[in-house]
């Protein structure tokens, strides 16, 4: 066992299966948001692509699991509509691209979204798959880890100082007022999806605040949970603050529909194993708009 079992184990729900569930009305996603909320649910998450290209073959999860035609909401400018609706829940990408945006840009529209949601913003970020995706936005595929970890330094000093100074090899700048600065102390709390290795595991401690791992099975989950904690405990970091947010393996039934009730009876297993945020793909559950809320009301009951 990784960590105490004493606090409950958080719910996140990733918004997804635009197309299907909301038609021409993607206005619908912030009344699912409001929805979650009273449902009692931790996080909503919003996931990013700038553009779909038509080879997605490159997916390092297995088969991308959405056609090339699904639509992707902005996240910060989503999450932003859902902070105007909602008072608690906890709003959260997952994962943003962090490599196609420039710092200066990333750190003021993120610490915008925290002041006026007061303080509710959970930055996940990612490295990105997509070469297209890269191209277009005329920023390069190669170097693109380097660039995120200079991009998250520098949005890391212009949140806590005024005026911000910072020198790297993609991003610079000297005596910037970047204000406001999130209403979270130190800045928004940034999770890693990331696969887990050594430099991985150097960039979560140094700057992350969590794990978002994918696709792993329960004992890689466990290892790298432990393998965290080892490496917090090494850099005088308490370890029992880490946060691991990990999508609950979805059960089948017979005949290979979707069986939420056996996928929920995994979710201890994953608190034991040193998750902390158990998330549930929207689209992945439900078919329509009506199944919504009372899917959203079940997880709200998870008592794990």
């Amino acid at each position: 066992m990784t960590r105490s079992l004493e606090k409950r184990i958080a719910v996140s729900v990733t918004i997804s299966g635009l197309e299907r569930l909301y038609g021409k009305d993607l206005s619908g996603v912030v009344d699912t948001a409001r929805v979650a909320e009273g449902a009692g649910i931790h996080q909503i998450a919003l996931p990013d692509h700038l553009a779909i290209g038509p080879n997605t073959d490159a997916y390092p999860y297995g088969k991308f699991p959405l056609p090339s035609s699904e639509p992707w909401l902005e996240p910060v400018t989503t999450l932003a509509a859902i902070a105007g609706a909602t008072r608690r829940i906890r709003l959260a990408t997952g994962v943003l691209i962090a490599p196609l945006r420039p710092a200066l840009l990333l750190a003021k529209s993120l610490a915008t979204l925290d002041v006026l949601s007061g303080g509710r913003v959970d930055l996940g970020v990612g490295l990105g798959w997509q070469r297209e995706e890269f191209e277009a936005s005329g920023v390069a595929f190669e170097g693109r880890a380097a660039r995120m970890d200079d991009t998250l330094r520098a949005c890391r000093v212009l949140w806590s100082q005024a005026p911000a100074s910072f020198e790297s090899p993609s991003v610079s700048f000297r005596d910037l007022w970047c204000l406001p600065r999130p209403v979270q102390e130190g800045g928004l709390p940034i999770w890693l999806g990331v696969r887990l290795d050594e430099r991985n595991v150097s960039r979560i401690v140094e700057y992350g605040a969590g794990w978002m791992p994918l696709g792993l099975a329960l004992e890689e989950l466990e290892r790298g949970t432990q393998w965290l904690r080892r490496a917090y405990e090494g850099a005088g970091r308490d370890p029992d603050s880490i946060g691991v947010r990990s999508m609950v393996p979805v059960a089948l039934d017979a005949r290979g529909r979707v069986d939420l009730e056996r996928t929920l009876e995994a979710v201890p297993a994953l608190r034991q194993a040193g998750v902390t945020v158990a998330a549930f793909a929207l689209g992945r559950f439900v078919n329509t708009r009506d199944e919504i809320r009372p899917f959203l009301e079940r997880l709200g009951r998870i008592d794990a």
